[in-house]
């Protein structure tokens, strides 16, 4: 620690130590500053443990009771009486001071792995942070609300080109090599290492690191092999060159380090190397309450949910354009480390417990202004990330995987997921091809529901010039989105009329109930759900989580999903409503809101297995990528599916007036296609 920085931490840590010997503030607020100076205590104990080794050799149990008192805070049950809890925080401080003090407390929390990672600038600047809203307060006198925002608002922008540059770094730097060395350097059969990371550990995490490490080596290395190569295909089907890369982002979830070793060394071989960031800690970095990286268990998604509006104290023009111009210069800094980045390959997880969230009235939240700021800025964030990780030269891939919280047969259902993930390529690929031949005789599709879901949508299709070497859809098996089991397109938005309904979908981890939207020539007109008893609650739910307060958003993608198996599986073992989208996707048609598959990549060539050029890429929205890219991309694309047992028919409406039907009453009717319905009981 240089030595500015080490007068500044001493000065800081003996100020804090002295402040739960004091009662300063005003009585009102001591059990917050009081409870606040010891949780940094407890930070500053735990940094100097850190760094001195201390602890290392103890016990798991050991291990196991230090995590849990570092996140026990906002576990359920003590999170009703937790400052990190708005509605707790607002009922004993007022509204206008618990909205900020809990905010302050969750960007302190981010102390944990800043210890862990021996980042001792952010450690040091949010302990500087609490001493200044300290200050406010010590003459014992409540100071403004707004004077509190103000140090908080400064605290965001005067540090923003420091926070948001590392967070780009740490996205494309393979240097920066935190969680890589973990993996490659510890001995997995011992599961204390799982504690090194400094994420919130469960036994979950734990049960399913000792799983895989009951699997035979080959076993792990062919799912390794299947999610490395479904990285390397994705290169060659989209015409990228994968030699111009160097690394590789991996994204995953406490538990897999068995199967993601494997994975760097296969992709070692690919002569990539690992960038594997943590899912970001300052909110400057923070999307929402969406975990973008590697993370472990959540410790309560109902206080990442009560926080995911938090920007609301600090976002306004002036924090948007200093957010730009630190992204832009954040990657102009690491231009080489970004031109030479391949993507993303992520693996997700299924089978956490279902999360239906609970609104408070006490949690921040963004004014009409702020939405519009926010979807402004991470359009133009997207912009700026493309022109440096460009879109026609990067590819990613994805799979999943369930965790033992999906129930008592998780290893019966984690072997089947594995078989799922491996299903014959090249059978699917003819099968799904006769589907796309019946798809490319038609001008639009008309998809309707059946058993209570009000679902009777009509989807057009753009003309095909040259059927013998175009095609609208592109034949999807097991490379970039595993499993194998979908053809999609990108529709046309004009004349695509209707009702979506699904009676129960989880996206995001969010459950929707009765989620119903209408679309008006393929952008969404009105939207509901019956998760609250207020219909403006279930409408500003979907706006939120859905339309990512855009004020409405084109129908991005109609897929048709085949994977039969995958559905009866989740049938078998009711775990319908835990399959991740990607699976999900898979087991119905599916319609997605937002940009297309091919966003910011519209000019690459994308041809299916037979040679067609897939010509759908664009939509009339999308297509003003060329004269105005912020009119043109959304930064987002949520797929909903229609499952098996809610589909009336799919049929193929033709220019002549006749149709060719391709699923009734939940089976597939075309001819060459029959074998999909075996799987389904």
């Amino acid at each position: 620690m240089e030595d500015i920085m080490r007068e500044r931490y001493e000065l800081a840590v003996d100020r804090i130590r002295e402040i739960r010997q004091e009662k300063n503030a005003p009585a009102n607020f001591q059990g917050y500053f009081f409870r606040m100076a010891e949780f940094l205590e407890q930070m500053i104990e735990l940094k100097d443990e850190v760094e001195h080794g201390v602890g290392e050799d103890v016990s798991l149990d050991v291990l196991r009771a230090k995590n849990k008192a570092l996140y026990q805070d906002i576990l359920p049950g003590n999170y009703e009486i937790s400052y990190a809890n708005p509605e707790y925080a607002c009922k004993m401080l007022g509204r206008g001071y618990g909205q900020l003090l809990s905010f302050l407390y969750t960007e302190l929390r981010g102390m944990i792995i800043f210890s862990y990672e021996k980042r001792e600038w952010d450690f040091l600047v949010c302990m500087e942070l609490f001493l200044q809203v300290y200050s406010e307060f010590e003459d014992g006198q409540a100071p403004e609300p707004e004077t509190i925002r103000q140090v908080l608002y400064w605290y965001v922008n005067d540090y923003c080109q420091e926070m948001v540059e590392y967070r780009i770094q740490s996205s494309v730097d393979d240097t920066l090599d935190f969680a890589a060395r973990r993996i490659m350097e510890a001995d997995l059969d011992d599961l204390r290492y799982l504690y090194q990371f400094g994420e919130y550990v469960t036994e979950a995490e734990e049960k399913t690191a000792r799983f895989l490490n009951t699997l035979p080596k080959e076993e792990v290395r062919a799912m390794a092999r299947t999610y490395t190569e479904g990285y390397r295909i994705g290169f060659i089907n989209t015409g990228k060159d994968i030699t111009k890369k160097r690394t590789v982002n991996i994204r995953y979830c406490l538990g897999f380090e068995r199967m993601i070793k494997e994975a760097i060394l296969q992709f070692r071989e690919m002569k990539l190397e690992p960038v594997i960031y943590r899912a970001a800690v300052h909110t400057v970095n923070k999307r929402q309450q969406f975990r973008i990286g590697y993370y472990g268990a959540i410790p309560n998604p109902q206080y990442d949910y009560d926080h995911r509006n938090d920007a609301a104290i600090y976002l306004d023009d002036d924090f948007v354009g200093r957010k730009l111009r630190a992204m832009q210069r954040g990657y102009e800094k690491y231009k080489k480390q970004a031109g030479e980045h391949g993507g993303p390959a992520v693996v997700e997880i299924f089978g956490e417990l279902p999360f239906v969230p609970k609104s408070s009235e006490m949690t921040c939240s963004l004014n009409e202004k702020q939405q519009k700021l926010q979807v402004s800025m991470n359009n133009e964030a997207g912009q700026i990330t493309n022109r440096y990780i460009k879109g026609e030269e990067r590819s990613f891939t994805i799979i999943a995987y369930p965790v033992p919280s999906i129930g008592d047969h998780f290893e019966e259902i984690f072997r089947e997921t594995v078989k799922i993930n491996t299903l014959d390529y090249n059978l699917y690929a003819s099968i799904q091809q006769k589907l796309i031949d019946a798809l490319d005789q038609g001008k639009s599709v008309h998809i309707m529901g059946r058993n209570g879901n009000k679902t009777d949508l009509r989807v057009m299709l753009h003309d095909l010039r040259d059927r013998d070497k175009e095609t609208n859809f592109e034949n999807c098996v097991a490379d970039v989105n595993i499993p194998v089991g979908e053809v999609f397109t990108s529709p046309v938005l004009q004349g695509t009329n209707g009702i979506l309904h699904v009676k129960k979908v989880y996206l995001e981890e969010l459950q929707y109930r009765e989620l119903e939207l209408e679309f008006v020539d393929g952008k969404v007109a009105r939207y509901d759900c019956s998760n609250f008893d207020d219909p403006k609650k279930n409408a500003e739910y979907i706006r939120e989580n859905i339309l990512h307060n855009h004020k409405t958003l084109p129908m991005g993608e109609f897929a048709i999903g085949t994977n039969t198996t995958a559905y009866q599986m989740a049938v078998d073992h009711q775990i319908q409503d835990k399959l991740p989208i990607l699976i999900a996707e898979k087991t119905g048609p599916h319609f997605a809101v937002g940009d297309t598959c091919y966003s910011w990549a519209e000019d690459t060539k994308v041809y299916n297995p037979d040679g067609k050029e897939i010509i759908a890429r664009d939509n009339e929205i999308s297509i003003r990528r060329k004269d105005d890219p912020g009119a043109a991309y959304f930064g987002c694309h949520t797929d909903i599916t229609i499952p098996y047992d809610e589909l009336g028919r799919i049929v193929v409406e033709c220019e002549d007036g006749s149709g060719i039907e391709l699923i009734r009453d939940g089976r597939f009717v075309l001819d060459g296609t029959s074998i999909l319905n075996e799987a389904l009981k």
